[in-house]
């Protein structure tokens, strides 16, 4: 008995320290406080024990398992955990078959975790909604993923979501230090630990204890002891591990956020806020050429004609981009991050051609005059093809009035903005000019009536 005792010791000491030093009480929870501070909603669930079906979805290291690990010490019903990286629909399958024999033969709820539910392919996610619906099993499910992309809408509408947030730095603290004196954790080392490696290890960890606990593991396992027999860990061995990681992973969420942020500071003409975006992307080794590509696209739908040379300089940033590559270009896109944010803002010309394709999909579509129809080809003119066509540059000032469609109604507002000002003032000298031909057209019209009486 003593020797399997201390190999369940052994076993338990290899494991990871964010495993080893889990809490397994509420009141040991860290975080999460909007969710699970007194009388919260989620709290008041828990320790009620009456689980309904629900999502935990939110960044890596930020709690999720541990509050579904807290949930299986508390609940009375039998709690059974998956990992959708790791299982099959098959271990599913048998999961559901005896929830349903444990249901029906002894009265007893079964509560399925399933982490990483992102992994599961619609068939697999299909394969539990039925018995979620019939409560044969209470579903608990974790995601990094925005549910509302990755879990198919039957089954996430039977389920609450709760969005958990990043740790703060003072959270982040508050775990180490318990980890350093928690005997799961290192409470039987000698560690000194400097402040300030305490608050690198807060701040670069990004919110998630996860990543800090496996830096301050690193750190202590690899650092020798020194002659007072105590390990000795401060922020220069903090950031050999910390510098390491990357700021974000391209495929979560945040990769989305990021830059979705970048685009909305430059709209906003704030270019430090952009900059520091742009500087976070690089420095998660974002492809420059997908940075380039947005800013192109945010220079015709947030500038357009009030800057016209900002689609130019925009374009020309992505071809320097394709030449130069990385690390170089990141001047260059800084350079035109700071022009385009810069920029008077006018997004005129992303409303009209809005307004036209709305206009060609709810209304009838106009057929092309006979005038403006192409004329290159033999027996054009026999059809009537071009016709009556008034070619500008024939006339002064190369402008000449003409129909060129039937209907009148406009889609492009220009506004007094930068350099569409000026274009706002040409249609409305070409506007001038169409009045005063309609007002000339009119009084022929009315002397030929009266003479013709």
């Amino acid at each position: 008995m003593e020797l399997f005792n201390s190999k369940i010791k052994k076993s338990f000491e290899n494991l990871p320290l964010p495993i080893r030093v889990r809490p397994e009480k509420l009141e040991d929870f860290v975080g999460q406080t909007h969710l699970l501070g007194d009388g919260k909603p989620l709290r008041k669930i828990i320790e009620s024990d009456r689980i309904p079906s629900m999502v935990f979805y939110g960044p890596p290291g930020c709690g999720k398992t541990a509050l579904a690990m807290i949930i299986a010490n508390i609940t009375k019903k039998k709690f059974v955990s998956l990992n959708a990286v790791t299982s099959t629909t098959s271990d599913v399958r048998d999961v559901l078959k005896e929830a349903r024999e444990l249901l029906k033969l002894e009265g007893k709820g079964t509560i399925l975790f399933l982490d990483e539910i992102s992994h599961f392919n619609k068939l697999q996610q299909d394969a539990l909604l039925k018995d979620v619906e019939e409560g044969t099993i209470t579903l608990i499910c974790a995601t990094v993923h925005n549910p509302y992309f990755y879990i198919n809408t039957p089954l996430l509408s039977r389920c609450l979501i709760f969005e958990f947030k990043p740790l703060s730095e003072e959270e982040i603290k508050k775990i180490i230090e318990r980890v350093l004196k928690d005997k799961r954790g290192f409470g039987n080392y000698k560690i000194k630990i400097t402040r300030d490696a305490i608050e690198y290890i807060c701040k670069k960890s990004q919110g998630d204890a996860r990543k800090a606990l496996n830096t301050l593991e690193f750190c202590v396992l690899t650092t020798e002891k020194g002659k007072d027999g105590y390990i000795l860990v401060d922020q220069n061995k903090i950031k050999d591990v910390l510098d390491k990681y990357f700021i974000y992973d391209r495929k979560e969420d945040i990769h989305y956020d990021t830059i979705s942020a970048f685009i909305k500071s430059m709209r906003g003409s704030d270019p430090d806020s952009a900059l520091y975006y742009l500087a976070k992307m690089i420095l998660s080794g974002e492809d420059p050429r997908f940075i380039a590509r947005r800013m192109l696209i945010f220079a015709s739908e947030d500038i357009g004609n009030a800057d016209p040379h900002a689609l130019i300089l925009a374009n020309a940033c992505y071809q320097a981009v394709e030449v130069v590559g990385m690390p170089e270009a990141k001047i260059i896109l800084a350079q035109v991050v700071i022009y385009l944010s810069t920029c008077p803002k006018c997004n005129s010309s992303y409303i009209a051609i809005e307004n036209a394709i709305k206009e060609i999909k709810n209304e009838r579509m106009e057929e092309v005059p006979d005038h403006l129809k192409g004329t290159g080809y033999k027996g054009a003119e026999e059809l009537g093809r071009g016709i009556g066509y008034k070619y500008p540059h024939d006339f002064e000032g190369h402008y000449v009035v003409q129909k060129y469609r039937k209907s009148e109604k406009k889609f492009y507002f220009p506004l007094e903005i930068g350099y569409e000002s000026r274009i706002k003032k040409f249609l409305e000298e070409i506007e001038r000019i169409k009045n005063e031909s309609k007002e000339n057209r009119d009084k022929t019209e009315n002397k030929e009536n009266k003479g013709t009486t």
